[in-house]
């Protein structure tokens, strides 16, 4: 069935063919309509034990145009769908406009979908995303991807069963690509992560010997922290670097200061500073191993609320989890082939150890990083989740 959408005002209602079902867009400084629009998931993940609910202050913060530095750029919209009454899914349409600049492209992106298995529903959500792009001469829509490097990439199409390991790392149902692909869509790339096992993930010797040489004949120097103002004072070398290692990957675009800045202020947020280790080349950071300790079931109790007592069971996960998450790890190109990889991998084995960590996650590696996947899974590493991104022209 054929929806008629036409696009409206802030806050007005758009109706469908059928009467049962509206698509209403979001004004987002309404915080009464911000507040419906994050509240969809945390209903319809209500009984789902793998989902790990984000924290309201960071859900309402991707809404808000005057603190998130994607807004200083780029622009999004943002729909809810309702029928009767009820909320049944909602929808983020966006541009970035420093992505389609550095790739020369014109694409739109999706993100936040959520819908009950309605598949009217979620073609009229679609429907309106591809309006509101062809509306700014944009000739294809990519999703899902949000509005940096924190957001994941991707809808999960292998792996249901687990647990999600970050609220970076998106779950949903398995029926929702049944959804997406009766748009239109079809495969882009697809983002593979890794379990590792502390019985399993061993580095032979070689690479041991291969990083020690690195350190000694390229002059590569690990630093390790004991303290966050530690980290904080190599902020601004770590965001170059940042920049530099992830230039020629497929979702990458050069991140504005303001974005670098809110990447690892979050990233420390709730950072064991010890967890966090940099390779440096004289003054200049040149690779980077960012691992965070799984709160996802701490999040799970906190229910989308940081206080009063959320924050210091967080803090008490920290310590006593035995899951650990690899999720931002690079070295520069010109290192790769002076053994700044071994390194690397060397220091994801004595991260894992020295920390007593039973199980670890290398997060959403794109399939594109044939190298990177083919060393894990010779090391012990077995993919066991897939996130796969989606295109569709216009």
């Amino acid at each position: 069935m054929m929806h008629r959408l036409v696009e409206l005002p802030e806050a007005a209602t758009i109706s469908a063919t059928k009467p049962m079902l509206t698509i209403e867009k979001i004004d987002t400084s309404n915080k009464a309509q911000v507040r419906r629009f994050i509240s969809i998931p945390y209903q319809l993940y209500a009984h789902c034990p793998q989902w790990v609910p984000p924290l309201f202050v960071d859900a309402k913060l991707q809404l808000n145009r005057k603190k998130h530095p994607f807004y200083e750029h780029s622009d999004a919209d943002f729909f809810m769908a309702v029928r009767d009454g009820r909320l049944v899914g909602r929808i983020a349409a966006l541009e970035n406009r420093r992505f389609n600049e550095y790739h020369k492209t014109r694409q739109a992106q999706f993100h936040l979908f959520e819908c009950e298995d309605d598949p009217e529903a979620a073609s009229a959500l679609f429907e309106q995303v591809f309006t509101w792009a062809r509306a700014r001469g944009l000739d294809a829509v990519v999703g899902p991807k949000g509005f940096g490097a924190l957001d994941g990439y991707g809808l999960l199409i292998e792996g249901y069963e687990q647990r999600q390991l970050m609220t970076m790392m998106n779950y949903n149902f398995a029926y929702y690509v049944k959804l997406v692909e009766a748009a239109g869509f079809q495969k882009e790339v697809d983002f593979v992560s890794c379990h590792l096992n502390i019985d399993t993930f061993k580095l032979p010797e070689r690479v041991h010997s291969i990083a020690n040489r690195a350190k000694e004949r390229s002059n590569l120097v690990v630093q390790r922290f004991r303290t966050k103002r530690e980290v904080i004072a190599w902020v601004p070398k770590l965001g170059r670097a940042y920049n530099e290692a992830f230039k020629n990957n497929w979702e990458y675009y050069p991140l504005t200061q303001r974005e670098i800045d809110f990447l690892l202020e979050n990233v420390l947020m709730l950072a064991n500073p010890r967890l966090i280790k940099m390779i440096t080349h004289g003054d200049d950071v040149v690779g980077f191993l960012l691992a965070f300790p799984d709160v996802s079931a701490a999040l799970q109790r906190a229910r989308g609320h940081l206080f009063p007592f959320a924050l210091p069971n967080l803090l008490l996960d920290m310590r006593r989890t035995k899951w650990v998450a690899l999720n931002g790890a690079g070295i520069l190109s010109e290192f790769q082939g002076r053994g700044g990889n071994a390194l690397l991998y060397s220091e994801m084995e004595k991260t894992i150890r020295e920390f007593s960590f039973q199980d670890a996650d290398l997060t959403q590696v794109a399939e594109t990083a044939v190298q990177m996947r083919r060393d894990l899974v010779n090391l012990g590493g077995v993919p066991y989740k897939t996130h796969r991104v989606y295109e569709k022209h216009l």
